[in-house]
């Protein structure tokens, strides 16, 4: 019996994935849960499991453009199992592999009954960013994992075991006039459309302010070693910033708004996109309810999200949503830029590099670590006015921390002035 596997419906407003990477070979014996190829959607990469045991025949090849609901593969269920492989049970979890059978020749995960199969020492996703990171190039590594691809651990591996030196790095060639093509990825292709589309749909205008970085920087050098002892995550810049988003985001509500043709959807709540930048392009994984949260718990939920981009295990639930975005361009030493609007939100800040320079304080010239902030608004349903008055609140609580708690100046909460 034959049963064909479909692609399941992954998200409300997704029509079409791209067939990314054929995981299993035409003709392989499957078995229940195996994954069989890797999907780009608009906003993810995903793996479509088998659901049933069997000899697999694709309909599909890498690179195709598939709809939601259409075949890409007929499963023959009546196949009889190869020796030593289960008709039912999904793969086990591989222990990682000791460090002397990841220096020997190709195991026999690496084959498919004594032939080589297409994903030999092909990287994932995650060993890809580490090997780019680490300037190795591909075949440098022997792989370990399913059908010998090679995984994170076996880039952490050879890191630390040390690899053979210029292993696999290509030179570059002396006037060299080749071209190669290659198509633009899925979530590519929604970036730009998502970018077009807030350039021309959107009344675009941005307003830039700077902010002496030096309290907060004082205050994460006397806390940062009891904060991490506590919490056990870093106290970094962005739960600074959130906190000080969230409290002007309160403040002026327009600014956490959505415009829908004649309708303001207003938020009483402040879901924070943090973009970041991963090796298929920018997501904007979300932050839920960062007015609600403490310090350390902004903190956890970054990591949490940064560690799920960099491996390319973000869900759509992680980024869907998000009523504001903040875009640190500072940590590649982008000095100003001005970022460009998140649809349906109606503004975004972008961070920059902080950068010591000379200010007049007090009629005397002082070296202040300094950061310039740009807020980029939709002006339909922003002010001039508000969006001035929202960046200089920002600036107020973050060269003030004690502000950060209430949002405001806590004597004159005090005073009631």
């Amino acid at each position: 019996m034959e049963v064909e596997i479909k692609i399941p419906a992954i998200g409300e407003s997704i029509s079409e994935v791209t067939i990314a990477v054929l995981l299993v070979q035409d003709g392989d014996y499957v078995t229940l849960d195996q994954p069989l190829c890797e999907m780009e959607s608009d906003k993810a990469t995903l793996e479509l499991p088998a659901e049933k045991a069997g000899t697999i025949t694709w309909l599909v090849a890498e690179g195709d453009d598939i709809n939601i609901g259409a075949a890409v593969c007929k499963i023959d269920t009546s196949a009889k199992a190869p020796e030593g492989k289960k008709e039912s049970a999904p793969a086990a979890k591989k222990e990682e592999a000791p460090k002397e059978v990841q220096k020997s020749a190709p195991t026999t995960s690496a084959t498919n009954n004594g032939k080589e199969t297409y994903a030999k020492d092909v990287p994932s996703p995650a060993a890809s960013k580490l090997m780019s990171e680490n300037n190795i190039g591909n075949g440098a590594i022997i792989g370990t994992g399913k059908d010998g691809r090679v995984t994170k651990q076996d880039v952490l591996n050879a890191l630390k075991n040390g690899l053979p030196a210029q292993a696999g790095i290509e030179s570059t060639k002396t006037f060299s006039r080749e071209k190669s093509d290659k198509k633009l990825s899925r979530l590519r292709q929604t970036i730009g459309k998502r970018l077009l589309s807030a350039k021309h749909g959107t009344a675009m205008l941005t307003t830039f302010n700077e902010v002496d970085m030096g309290p907060i920087k004082e205050l994460r050098t006397l806390y940062k070693e009891k904060f991490r002892e506590k919490h056990g995550v870093n106290l970094g810049f962005m739960s600074f910033f959130t906190k000080a988003i969230c409290n002007a985001l309160l403040a002026f509500p327009a600014v956490n708004a959505y415009i829908k043709e004649d309708i303001v959807e207003y938020h009483e709540y402040c879901d924070i996109s943090i973009a970041v930048s991963t090796p298929k392009g920018l997501v904007v994984p979300v932050i839920r309810n960062a007015e609600s949260l403490s310090m350390d718990g902004i903190e956890k939920t970054i990591k949490t999200l940064a560690i799920k981009g960099r491996d390319g295990e973000l869900t759509m639930d992680d980024m869907s949503g998000g009523t504001f975005t903040i875009s640190n361009g500072g940590v590649f030493g982008s000095l100003m830029s001005t970022p460009i609007l998140n649809p349906p939100q109606s503004a975004i800040l972008g961070m920059h590099k902080i950068e010591d320079r000379p200010m007049a304080i007090n009629g005397e010239v002082v070296i202040r670590p300094m950061m310039y902030l740009a807020l980029s608004y939709d002006h339909r349903i922003i002010d001039g006015k508000e969006s001035v008055s929202f960046l200089v609140k920002v600036k107020e609580q973050l060269e003030n921390p004690h502000h950060l708690l209430f949002g405001t100046d806590p004597v004159k909460l005090l005073l009631d002035l």
